[in-house]
């Protein structure tokens, strides 16, 4: 049967109101199974251990459903369509059309309603594809289990198993549902992807007092989603499906969702230019209808300047931006499964990462062999290659490695040994013994275990040659150097070995006045990558985090490794005891929290978040889901479990945690492109409606009439439909930039301003140079402000776009150019087209061009040096 892939991580969940048995909802019939002895069990279950019959077996299946936690699905195409629709933004925009249908002026209706079907098409098409490319990940592999049924032993799909079924397990199987042990036999369990547990856990079949311990610290239960590593067992099912421990953390990860940063910051956005159209729309209506006395005329009028306050286009933009930055990553094999969180990724200014499978590689390395003083000794490492190739039993984790090290290192091979004898390793003993016959043809036990057992067996201990009494204060010492190793996050083992007299068969009695040698010890290492992609987030301003159930030992040492500074270190004991405001305020302090819960991963990223961070996270395991919901990006890697992949934003593809940091300065690209059209759409529009509203005051006639403010509005968004292609000057991806509606606002308050001066220039030249105080040259009053605003707005695109000195210092992508120019040349050209009078265009006179012309440099300077003042200040970025 295949084994599933699980992460290796810490030895045991804290205990608190916020402990894994509330998250995962463990039953109360699961507690008491455990409790209780099996033929009490077997009893409640109305099971025997020759298990259940067909016809039962049919009932329960149908009582309780099949044995999935869940389906491998696509969200639903009119759930994609709903999600895309549901926006303040295109909501407004739909009422604001809606209102110009109902008055009649179908043509600017027309026009709102073609920004919002092109916003929400590509939106949808885009988020449909993602959706298509997760739904090939999620898809889970078939696998089977080994049950009896009517007497009989036979293999079924786990998704058929039901409560009562008898299970059979060997070394390699996966846990097919919540189970309890009946009997079992040197039963090791690999249960990282659930606890994050190094190593495996050794389960027996006896009763438990629960008391207060956490479900995960039982020993005669095993949960779906977890392996075998070694041994044999018979149990019973309990729990299936939605019920099990794992289905509790996969119901959990379906509620809704919080909004992330960006969610949050396109809805204030959203929220702001409604605020400022009630304010606006209200006062033009009453100023036009007051002072002109056509209130009809007034209406249009003002719903002409609420279309033109509100940015049609950021929907189209920013899908556009987000669809770039996921083509983008693609390439890079990142799969974005939501948009949203590529512009997340780039505003996360801490990235909160789990330890093993993230940071590590998720295996184990022999990673020193050394004698008593801790210096390397390849005879160590001679005297443990020959235990553990000679050793019959399943070879564990560490026996591998020995094994793997030797064959990478051209460890030389032993012709001249032969296995004599085995004692095998047992759980009292917590040691494995190989006797071999040695070339000189002498016999010799090479021992290999827990230290502290492998101290009680030897009488002497050697070093540099010398062998030398194991008395009361050497066995201090020597227990200080193990004590050294496993302070630095190492596993040991201790390899002792005795020279004996030939004979035919051993037994555990040889196990006595041996020598120690030495000791082996392992490590998870950390990924090649690591260490470069934490140096490169960290000095794109991103503070990592590791969130981590492993102990803080070896966590530091990882930490140390992949240059992560570890000056303080919260524990998941000190999380149960904090509250919110101090949680935040610890979390913020350090960067290595060890021994969490899932749940205590989730509590920390929420406070985090509480206190205005943009919080990311890059987990592998079952226990990661609920952390990956929470944060406003989660991230998983290629080899993570299915469920931290279904709560994943994005996913690693490679095991090159340098991709992570490209995201995130790709997350930064679109961010700060998006962020173009904000500062530039709404600045200008304000400017213009400032401009309105009072031309409205003096002017005897509208200073633009509806029609030409929609078209006005329709070429600049136009003019700006190859943002996403525009280029980012470095500095603008080189720190966190979050959503700042301050700084939007001090944008449009301040840059706004600068387009009304210089419309107020262009209103008072064509009042006393052009004569148009007389209404009936109120075409011509029309068409030169239609053609200066056009052409303000367009050009100061390059200003906003950069902080820099626009066209010398930084350019502009060369589609950008093109639409600019192009929006340029048609506002000017369209009073004397065929459509002009359609419009209400008159020509515009030879002379009026060079007075615009000088408007145009001006207007370009005054707002590069607002701009420049504005950054010194720091009042933008």
């Amino acid at each position: 049967m295949p084994t599933l892939p699980l992460p290796i991580l810490p030895k045991r969940l804290p205990l608190g109101p916020h402990s894994p048995a509330t998250a995962a909802r463990v039953s109360r019939q699961f507690l008491e199974a455990s409790a209780a002895d099996t033929e009490t069990v077997l009893g409640d279950l109305r099971s025997s251990k020759s298990g259940l019959s067909g016809e039962e077996i049919a009932r329960r299946l149908h009582e309780v459903g099949p044995n999935v936690v869940a389906k491998d699905e696509r969200h639903p195409r009119i759930k994609l369509l709903r999600r895309a629709l549901v926006n303040p933004l295109v909501i407004l925009l739909v009422l604001l059309a809606a209102s110009s249908f109902l008055t009649g002026d179908l043509r600017a209706g027309g026009v709102i309603l073609l920004m919002v079907v092109l916003g929400v098409v590509v939106r949808f098409v885009q988020e449909a594809r993602a959706d298509s490319a997760a739904a090939k990940l999620r898809a889970m592999i078939s696998v089977h289990a080994t049950v009896v049924r009517d007497g009989r032993s036979q293999e079924v799909p786990i998704a058929d198993l039901v409560p009562g079924d008898i299970v059979e397990l060997a070394a390699g199987d996966m846990i097919p549902a919540d189970i309890r042990l009946l009997s079992c036999k040197d039963l090791f369990v690999i249960q990282g992807s659930l606890t994050g547990e190094s190593f495996p856990v050794e389960k027996f079949a006896r009763r438990e007092d629960i008391g207060t311990r956490s479900p995960l610290e039982l020993t005669n239960v095993c949960y779906l989603g977890t392996s075998v590593e070694s041994g044999t067992a018979s149990a019973v099912v309990v729990a299936t499906g939605l019920k099990t421990f794992l289905g509790g953390i996969s119901t959990s990860l379906v509620e809704t969702q919080e909004p992330t940063s960006f969610d949050r910051g396109m809805a204030r956005f959203t929220w702001l230019m409604i605020y400022f159209i009630f304010v606006m729309v209200p006062l033009v209506f009453l100023i036009n209808g007051l002072t002109k006395g056509d209130w009809a005329g007034a209406f249009f009028f003002a719903m002409a300047v609420a279309v033109g306050m509100t940015p049609e286009m950021l929907p189209m933009i920013v899908a556009v931006c987000l669809s770039k930055g996921a083509i983008a990553m693609s390439r890079k094999k990142v799969i974005v499964k939501r948009l949203n969180a590529i512009q997340n990724l780039g505003a996360m200014n801490i990235l909160c990462t789990d330890k093993t499978g993230t940071l590590t590689q998720d295996r184990i390395i022999l990673e020193k062999h050394c004698d008593v003083a801790l210096k390397e000794d390849d005879e160590v490492l001679t005297l443990a290659y020959l235990n553990s190739h000679f050793q019959t039993g399943l070879k564990n984790l560490m026996d591998r490695a020995v094994l793997a090290h030797a064959e990478v290192h051209a460890h030389p091979a032993f012709p001249d040994y032969a296995k004599v004898d085995e004692i095998p390793f047992d759980f009292s003993r917590r040691l494995m013994s190989v006797v071999v016959k040695t070339p000189g043809g002498g016999h010799k036990i090479i021992c290999k275990g827990a230290p502290e057992e492998i101290y009680k067996r030897c009488s002497g201990f050697e070093l540099e040659g010398q062998i030398y009494p194991m008395d009361h204060m050497i066995l201090a010492d020597l227990k200080e150097e193990f004590d050294q190793l496993s302070s630095d996050g190492f596993r040991v083992l201790a390899i002792a070995q005795r020279d004996l007299d030939p004979k035919a068969t051993y037994s555990k009695d040889d196990e006595r006045d041996m020598t120690l040698r030495g000791y082996v010890a392992f490590l998870d290492p950390p990924k090649e990558t690591a260490s470069a992609a934490i140096a490169a987030l960290q000095a794109d301003g991103v503070v990592v985090k590791v969130l981590t159930g492993d102990n803080e030992l070896v966590s530091r040492k990882i930490c140390r490794e992949v240059g992560i500074v570890t000056d303080f270190v919260l524990l998941g004991s000190q999380v149960d005891s904090m509250s919110d405001v101090e949680l935040a305020e610890a979390a913020a302090n350090s960067t290595l929290l060890a021994r969490l819960s899932p749940a205590h991963k989730q509590r920390v990223i929420k406070c985090l978040q509480g206190a205005g961070n943009v919080v990311g996270f890059l987990g592998d395991g079952i226990n990661d889901a609920p952390a990956l919901r929470a944060a406003d990006v989660g991230i998983s890697v290629d080899t993570a479990t299915d469920i931290a992949k279904e709560s994943a934003d994005a996913i690693l593809m490679e095991k090159d945690l340098l991709v992570l940091e490209e995201g995130v300065r790709e997350g930064r690209k679109v961010f700060a492109n998006i962020l173009k059209y904000v500062r530039m759409g709404a600045s200008s529009n304000f400017g213009n409606m400032f401009s309105v509203v009072g031309a409205s005051v003096f002017l005897p006639f509208v200073p633009m009439i509806p029609i030409q403010i929609l078209t006005n509005n329709l070429l600049y968004d136009f003019s700006q439909v190859a943002i996403p292609t525009d280029e980012v000057d470095p500095e603008q991806v080189a720190q966190p930039r979050p959503w700042s509606i301050g700084q939007i606002t001090r944008y449009i308050l301040f840059i706004g301003p600068c387009s009304s001066v210089f419309d107020y220039v262009t209103f008072f030249m064509m009042l006393y140079v052009f004569g148009c105080w007389d209404p009936a040259n109120a075409s011509l009053f029309q068409t030169a402000w239609f053609v200066e605003s056009l052409l303000t707005q367009t050009l100061i695109i390059h200003v906003i776009r950069t902080n820099r000195i626009p066209f010398i210092q930084s350019h502009a992508s060369w589609p950008l150019i093109v639409t600019t120019v192009s929006v340029m040349f048609i506002g000017a050209t369209l009073p004397f087209s065929p459509v002009g009078p359609l419009l209400g265009f008159t020509p515009l006179p030879l002379h009026y061009w060079p007075l615009l012309a000088l408007i145009l440099f001006s207007y370009v300077c005054l707002t590069q040096a607002v701009k420049w003042s504005l950054l010194r200040k720091g009042w933008v970025s």
